[in-house]
Protein backbone atom coordinates (compact mmCIF):
# COMPACT_ATOMS: atom_id res chain seq x y z
CA UNK A 1 0.00 0.00 0.00
CA UNK A 2 1.28 3.48 -0.82
CA UNK A 3 0.39 6.52 1.37
CA UNK A 4 1.09 10.06 0.21
CA UNK A 5 0.94 12.85 2.93
CA UNK A 6 1.05 16.36 2.67
CA UNK A 7 1.71 18.34 5.43
CA UNK A 8 -0.83 21.24 5.94
CA UNK A 9 1.02 25.01 7.02
CA UNK A 10 -1.82 25.83 8.76
CA UNK A 11 -4.92 25.03 10.69
CA UNK A 12 -3.92 21.32 11.98
CA UNK A 13 -3.33 19.67 15.52
CA UNK A 14 -1.01 17.43 16.55
CA UNK A 15 -2.39 13.60 17.79
CA UNK A 16 -0.50 11.23 19.31
CA UNK A 17 -0.64 7.61 17.24
CA UNK A 18 -1.64 5.90 20.47
CA UNK A 19 -4.35 8.06 20.89
CA UNK A 20 -5.49 7.81 16.75
CA UNK A 21 -4.94 3.75 17.63
CA UNK A 22 -6.27 3.30 20.90
CA UNK A 23 -7.73 -0.33 20.94
CA UNK A 24 -10.69 0.36 23.23
CA UNK A 25 -12.06 3.60 21.69
CA UNK A 26 -14.60 3.13 19.22
CA UNK A 27 -14.21 5.89 15.92
CA UNK A 28 -17.19 7.63 17.22
CA UNK A 29 -14.83 8.27 20.32
CA UNK A 30 -11.74 9.20 18.22
CA UNK A 31 -13.65 11.38 15.96
CA UNK A 32 -15.11 13.20 19.07
CA UNK A 33 -12.04 13.65 20.92
CA UNK A 34 -10.07 14.90 17.84
CA UNK A 35 -12.79 17.49 17.07
CA UNK A 36 -12.83 18.68 21.10
CA UNK A 37 -8.68 19.20 20.77
CA UNK A 38 -9.29 20.86 17.44
CA UNK A 39 -11.48 23.50 18.88
CA UNK A 40 -9.18 27.09 19.44
CA UNK A 41 -8.40 27.96 22.96
CA UNK A 42 -11.42 29.36 24.91
CA UNK A 43 -14.09 27.58 23.20
CA UNK A 44 -16.53 26.44 25.43
CA UNK A 45 -18.49 23.70 23.81
CA UNK A 46 -19.90 21.04 25.31
CA UNK A 47 -19.59 17.43 24.11
CA UNK A 48 -23.26 17.07 23.20
CA UNK A 49 -23.17 19.93 20.82
CA UNK A 50 -19.90 18.45 19.12
CA UNK A 51 -21.55 15.40 18.72
CA UNK A 52 -24.50 17.47 17.28
CA UNK A 53 -21.76 19.15 14.68
CA UNK A 54 -19.78 16.20 13.68
CA UNK A 55 -23.28 14.09 13.14
CA UNK A 56 -23.22 11.93 15.72
CA UNK A 57 -26.26 9.94 17.26
CA UNK A 58 -27.87 9.91 20.66
CA UNK A 59 -26.57 6.57 21.05
CA UNK A 60 -23.19 6.72 19.63
CA UNK A 61 -22.54 9.55 21.51
CA UNK A 62 -23.44 7.71 24.69
CA UNK A 63 -21.29 4.92 23.88
CA UNK A 64 -18.84 7.44 22.99
CA UNK A 65 -18.20 9.53 25.92
CA UNK A 66 -18.80 6.58 28.68
CA UNK A 67 -15.28 5.14 26.15
CA UNK A 68 -13.83 8.19 27.10
CA UNK A 69 -14.86 8.43 31.04
CA UNK A 70 -13.59 5.22 31.30
CA UNK A 71 -10.10 5.90 29.07
CA UNK A 72 -9.67 9.31 30.92
CA UNK A 73 -10.17 11.40 28.25
CA UNK A 74 -13.03 13.01 29.66
CA UNK A 75 -13.63 14.11 33.29
CA UNK A 76 -16.90 15.80 34.39
CA UNK A 77 -17.82 17.56 37.91
CA UNK A 78 -21.17 19.55 38.70
CA UNK A 79 -20.47 22.53 41.00
CA UNK A 80 -23.10 25.34 42.05
CA UNK A 81 -22.54 29.30 40.51
CA UNK A 82 -23.31 32.05 42.08
CA UNK A 83 -26.66 32.23 41.35
CA UNK A 84 -27.49 29.33 43.39
CA UNK A 85 -27.47 26.74 39.94
CA UNK A 86 -25.86 24.03 39.41
CA UNK A 87 -23.80 23.82 36.25
CA UNK A 88 -21.94 20.47 34.40
CA UNK A 89 -17.96 21.39 34.18
CA UNK A 90 -16.31 18.88 31.33
CA UNK A 91 -12.35 18.46 31.08
CA UNK A 92 -10.76 17.20 27.68
CA UNK A 93 -7.61 15.73 27.63
CA UNK A 94 -5.32 14.47 24.98
CA UNK A 95 -4.09 11.85 27.28
CA UNK A 96 -5.61 9.97 29.92
CA UNK A 97 -5.68 11.74 33.45
CA UNK A 98 -6.59 10.07 36.67
CA UNK A 99 -9.14 10.92 38.98
CA UNK A 100 -6.89 13.33 41.44
CA UNK A 101 -4.86 15.30 38.00
CA UNK A 102 -8.31 16.22 36.74
CA UNK A 103 -9.84 17.39 40.45
CA UNK A 104 -6.58 19.62 40.27
CA UNK A 105 -6.95 21.20 36.48
CA UNK A 106 -10.87 21.69 37.11
CA UNK A 107 -10.35 23.31 40.31
CA UNK A 108 -7.77 25.68 38.78
CA UNK A 109 -10.92 26.63 36.48
CA UNK A 110 -13.42 28.90 38.15
CA UNK A 111 -17.06 28.43 38.18
CA UNK A 112 -19.18 29.87 35.28
CA UNK A 113 -20.99 32.83 36.42
CA UNK A 114 -24.69 32.22 35.63
CA UNK A 115 -27.01 35.46 35.19
CA UNK A 116 -29.67 35.51 37.79
CA UNK A 117 -33.18 35.36 37.36
CA UNK A 118 -34.96 39.09 36.16
CA UNK A 119 -36.94 40.82 39.17
CA UNK A 120 -40.59 39.85 38.76
CA UNK A 121 -43.22 42.58 38.61
CA UNK A 122 -45.49 42.55 41.57
CA UNK A 123 -49.12 41.62 40.91
CA UNK A 124 -51.37 44.62 40.60
CA UNK A 125 -53.88 45.10 44.15
CA UNK A 126 -52.79 44.75 47.61
CA UNK A 127 -52.09 41.17 48.88
CA UNK A 128 -54.81 39.72 50.15
CA UNK A 129 -54.55 36.43 52.11
CA UNK A 130 -57.51 33.44 50.74
CA UNK A 131 -60.46 32.87 52.88
CA UNK A 132 -59.98 29.94 55.37
CA UNK A 133 -63.35 29.64 56.88
CA UNK A 134 -66.99 30.67 55.94
CA UNK A 135 -69.52 29.40 53.46
CA UNK A 136 -70.02 30.34 50.06
CA UNK A 137 -72.31 33.13 48.72
CA UNK A 138 -75.67 31.82 48.08
CA UNK A 139 -76.13 34.05 45.17
CA UNK A 140 -72.96 34.59 43.28
CA UNK A 141 -74.44 36.90 41.02
CA UNK A 142 -73.39 36.77 37.44
CA UNK A 143 -69.94 34.92 38.05
CA UNK A 144 -71.57 31.41 37.36
CA UNK A 145 -68.78 30.13 35.23
CA UNK A 146 -68.19 27.31 37.78
CA UNK A 147 -71.54 26.10 38.60
CA UNK A 148 -73.11 23.45 36.47
CA UNK A 149 -75.95 24.02 34.18
CA UNK A 150 -79.04 23.51 35.62
CA UNK A 151 -81.21 20.91 33.58
CA UNK A 152 -84.54 21.86 32.07
CA UNK A 153 -87.78 21.16 34.53
CA UNK A 154 -90.86 20.55 33.33
CA UNK A 155 -93.28 23.34 34.71
CA UNK A 156 -95.04 21.44 37.65
CA UNK A 157 -98.07 22.55 40.41
CA UNK A 158 -97.51 25.78 42.19
CA UNK A 159 -96.93 24.77 45.89
CA UNK A 160 -100.59 25.27 47.18
CA UNK A 161 -102.23 23.91 44.24
CA UNK A 162 -103.01 20.29 45.14
CA UNK A 163 -101.88 18.23 42.01
CA UNK A 164 -103.81 15.77 39.90
CA UNK A 165 -103.52 12.46 41.92
CA UNK A 166 -101.05 9.88 40.16
CA UNK A 167 -102.04 7.88 37.39
CA UNK A 168 -103.28 4.29 37.09
CA UNK A 169 -100.06 3.08 35.74
CA UNK A 170 -97.57 4.89 37.43
CA UNK A 171 -95.72 2.25 40.01
CA UNK A 172 -95.61 3.47 43.53
CA UNK A 173 -92.55 4.88 45.32
CA UNK A 174 -90.41 2.50 46.94
CA UNK A 175 -90.63 2.50 50.66
CA UNK A 176 -87.81 4.12 52.52
CA UNK A 177 -85.77 1.65 54.46
CA UNK A 178 -86.41 1.02 58.29
CA UNK A 179 -84.05 3.16 60.82
CA UNK A 180 -82.47 -0.63 61.94
CA UNK A 181 -81.70 -2.53 58.37
CA UNK A 182 -78.50 -2.61 57.98
CA UNK A 183 -77.27 -0.34 55.05
CA UNK A 184 -75.37 -2.49 52.73
CA UNK A 185 -71.90 -1.57 52.29
CA UNK A 186 -70.16 -1.50 48.97
CA UNK A 187 -67.63 -3.88 48.14
CA UNK A 188 -64.40 -2.18 47.31
CA UNK A 189 -62.99 -3.85 43.66
CA UNK A 190 -59.23 -3.70 42.85
CA UNK A 191 -58.21 -1.72 40.92
CA UNK A 192 -57.83 -3.85 37.53
CA UNK A 193 -54.26 -1.69 36.51
CA UNK A 194 -52.86 -1.88 39.60
CA UNK A 195 -53.10 -6.32 39.07
CA UNK A 196 -51.99 -5.80 35.88
CA UNK A 197 -48.94 -3.76 36.69
CA UNK A 198 -48.22 -6.13 39.61
CA UNK A 199 -48.61 -9.10 37.28
CA UNK A 200 -46.10 -7.81 34.47
CA UNK A 201 -43.68 -6.67 37.28
CA UNK A 202 -43.60 -10.73 38.68
CA UNK A 203 -42.76 -11.97 35.19
CA UNK A 204 -39.33 -12.20 35.81
CA UNK A 205 -39.72 -14.97 38.90
CA UNK A 206 -42.41 -16.98 37.01
CA UNK A 207 -39.31 -18.34 34.61
CA UNK A 208 -35.78 -17.20 33.95
CA UNK A 209 -36.64 -16.53 30.36
CA UNK A 210 -38.84 -13.21 31.03
CA UNK A 211 -35.79 -11.11 33.01
CA UNK A 212 -35.12 -9.21 30.13
CA UNK A 213 -38.53 -7.45 29.87
CA UNK A 214 -37.67 -3.83 28.44
CA UNK A 215 -38.83 -1.46 31.14
CA UNK A 216 -40.47 0.61 28.61
CA UNK A 217 -43.14 -2.38 27.14
CA UNK A 218 -44.16 -2.75 31.20
CA UNK A 219 -46.67 -0.25 30.68
CA UNK A 220 -47.77 -1.57 26.91
CA UNK A 221 -48.00 -5.53 28.48
CA UNK A 222 -49.79 -3.65 31.47
CA UNK A 223 -52.37 -2.59 29.32
CA UNK A 224 -52.97 -5.86 27.50
CA UNK A 225 -52.74 -7.93 31.00
CA UNK A 226 -56.35 -4.85 31.79
CA UNK A 227 -58.23 -6.29 28.82
CA UNK A 228 -57.68 -10.13 30.22
CA UNK A 229 -58.48 -8.98 33.93
CA UNK A 230 -61.40 -7.10 32.58
CA UNK A 231 -62.67 -10.29 30.88
CA UNK A 232 -63.02 -11.88 34.11
CA UNK A 233 -59.45 -13.79 33.80
CA UNK A 234 -57.55 -14.11 36.88
CA UNK A 235 -53.78 -13.96 37.35
CA UNK A 236 -53.20 -17.15 37.93
CA UNK A 237 -55.01 -17.66 34.68
CA UNK A 238 -52.65 -15.19 32.68
CA UNK A 239 -49.73 -16.95 34.58
CA UNK A 240 -50.45 -20.17 33.63
CA UNK A 241 -51.06 -19.15 29.81
CA UNK A 242 -47.77 -17.62 29.43
CA UNK A 243 -46.05 -20.11 31.20
CA UNK A 244 -47.75 -22.87 29.14
CA UNK A 245 -46.49 -21.16 25.79
CA UNK A 246 -42.70 -20.59 26.68
CA UNK A 247 -40.63 -22.48 24.27
CA UNK A 248 -38.87 -25.56 25.83
CA UNK A 249 -35.85 -27.57 25.93
CA UNK A 250 -33.81 -24.73 27.11
CA UNK A 251 -34.24 -22.46 23.71
CA UNK A 252 -33.26 -18.70 24.52
CA UNK A 253 -35.91 -15.95 24.39
CA UNK A 254 -33.79 -13.18 22.90
CA UNK A 255 -36.83 -10.92 22.92
CA UNK A 256 -39.09 -11.65 25.86
CA UNK A 257 -41.12 -8.67 26.26
CA UNK A 258 -42.27 -8.93 22.20
CA UNK A 259 -43.47 -12.80 23.06
CA UNK A 260 -45.15 -11.64 26.08
CA UNK A 261 -47.07 -9.32 23.66
CA UNK A 262 -47.83 -11.87 20.97
CA UNK A 263 -49.16 -13.79 24.03
CA UNK A 264 -51.43 -11.27 25.33
CA UNK A 265 -52.72 -9.65 22.16
CA UNK A 266 -55.60 -11.26 21.90
CA UNK A 267 -58.11 -12.19 25.20
CA UNK A 268 -59.87 -15.23 25.18
CA UNK A 269 -63.16 -15.95 26.50
CA UNK A 270 -63.69 -17.07 29.94
CA UNK A 271 -64.40 -20.45 30.44
CA UNK A 272 -68.12 -21.46 32.59
CA UNK A 273 -67.34 -23.10 35.64
CA UNK A 274 -67.53 -26.44 35.18
CA UNK A 275 -69.59 -28.16 37.96
CA UNK A 276 -68.18 -30.90 40.60
CA UNK A 277 -68.88 -34.37 39.42
CA UNK A 278 -71.65 -36.42 41.12
CA UNK A 279 -70.43 -38.80 43.92
CA UNK A 280 -71.84 -42.02 44.62
CA UNK A 281 -72.84 -42.51 47.95
CA UNK A 282 -70.34 -44.19 50.13
CA UNK A 283 -70.38 -48.05 50.39
CA UNK A 284 -68.50 -50.11 53.23
CA UNK A 285 -66.14 -52.77 51.78
CA UNK A 286 -67.75 -55.11 54.25
CA UNK A 287 -71.46 -54.64 53.05
CA UNK A 288 -69.94 -54.39 48.65
CA UNK A 289 -70.59 -58.12 48.18
CA UNK A 290 -73.99 -58.14 50.37
CA UNK A 291 -77.46 -58.23 47.56
CA UNK A 292 -80.74 -57.37 49.29
CA UNK A 293 -83.62 -60.34 49.86
CA UNK A 294 -86.49 -59.80 47.64
CA UNK A 295 -88.69 -61.74 50.35
CA UNK A 296 -91.11 -60.48 52.61
CA UNK A 297 -89.43 -58.90 55.61
CA UNK A 298 -90.31 -56.23 58.41
CA UNK A 299 -86.73 -54.42 57.55
CA UNK A 300 -84.47 -54.55 54.98
CA UNK A 301 -82.20 -57.80 54.77
CA UNK A 302 -79.05 -58.06 53.64
CA UNK A 303 -77.36 -61.10 52.72
CA UNK A 304 -74.24 -62.64 51.02
CA UNK A 305 -74.98 -64.40 48.07
CA UNK A 306 -73.24 -67.99 46.83
CA UNK A 307 -74.93 -67.45 42.93
CA UNK A 308 -77.77 -65.83 41.44
CA UNK A 309 -79.95 -66.40 44.27
CA UNK A 310 -82.18 -63.18 45.25
CA UNK A 311 -83.66 -64.98 48.33
CA UNK A 312 -82.18 -64.99 51.77
CA UNK A 313 -81.68 -68.70 53.10
CA UNK A 314 -84.59 -67.76 55.88
CA UNK A 315 -86.69 -67.54 52.24
CA UNK A 316 -85.75 -70.97 50.94
CA UNK A 317 -86.37 -73.51 53.66
CA UNK A 318 -84.85 -76.12 51.33
CA UNK A 319 -81.49 -74.62 51.85
CA UNK A 320 -82.11 -74.66 55.34
CA UNK A 321 -82.61 -78.37 54.88
CA UNK A 322 -79.51 -79.18 52.53
CA UNK A 323 -77.51 -76.98 54.84
CA UNK A 324 -78.22 -78.93 58.37
CA UNK A 325 -78.08 -82.35 56.26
Amino acid sequence: MYRHFIAPSRGFTQFSHELIRHPRLSSDAVRLLAWQLSLPDGARESLSRTAERARIGACAFTRAKRQLKEEGFVHERRVQGPGGRWVTQQLVSNRPLSAGEAAKLLGRTPAPVTPSPSPANPAAGEPTPPPADGHPRQDPGEDTSNRPPEPDRAPGPAPDTPGPGPAPDTPAPAPAPAPDAPVPVPVPVPDAREEARALVGGLPLLSPALRGIPAGMRTELAHLATAWLSAGHSPADIQAHIHRNLPSGGTPVHRPGGLVRYLLREVPPVAPPQPPPPTAPGISARLASTRECEGAHDQVMLFRPVGDETLCRLCTPDLIGQGGS
